[in-house]
């Protein structure tokens, strides 16, 4: 069984072409260097539209069956800014350890992390993990997670993901 993971940019302008998306590939390229076992994107471009994002996210996890749904935007506190909800509104759990985690470190970086929403939950077998637009946030915020990532995974009951230790060291429990 190959391992799926969805990759969703939410962002009007990007899905209209008004601009390029260079959130999504960020996740991408991350995940490239990070994870050792093979696995396939499943991508989607998406507006900034409440619906939309939750049938999105419901479709990447029920339907396509991804073990891990990364988001990129929509997590500010615009009004179109509607990441968060949808993720809360389509998840049976919500892992608060996740967003309290990727704002400690954004703060490091900028004061105005403390304005960022991301949230992270769970649906059947399937992690959900917001990030911010930004790719060098992007990249701050998986690295901070993702030690976490592949053992909430396990808890799941998905598939094992392996990680190139020489970046981010799976945390698995001694058994």
């Amino acid at each position: 069984m190959i391992i799926k993971i969805g990759i969703v940019t939410i962002s009007d302008r990007a899905s209209a072409g008004v601009y390029e998306d260079r959130g999504g590939p960020a996740i991408v390229e991350f995940l490239k260097e990070v994870l050792t076992c093979d696995w396939q994107p499943v991508k989607r471009l998406i507006p900034d539209e409440r619906p939309v994002i939750e049938s999105t996210l419901i479709d990447l996890c029920d339907r396509e069956q991804c073990c891990l749904v990364v988001t990129t935007g929509g997590t500010g506190p615009a009004r179109r800014d509607v990441t968060p909800e949808a993720t809360e509104a389509v998840c049976e759990r919500i892992l608060d350890g996740f967003g309290e985690q990727m704002r400690a470190v954004s703060l490091k970086v900028v004061p105005t992390a403390i304005l960022s929403r991301q949230i992270a939950g769970t649906r059947g077998k399937s992690l959900i993990v917001n990030l911010p637009g930004k790719p060098s946030a992007i990249r701050d915020c998986l690295l901070a997670v993702f030690p976490a990532i592949p053992y909430c995974i396990d808890l799941l009951e998905g598939p094992y993901l392996t990680t190139n230790e020489n970046l981010v060291k799976a945390f698995r429990p001694k058994s």
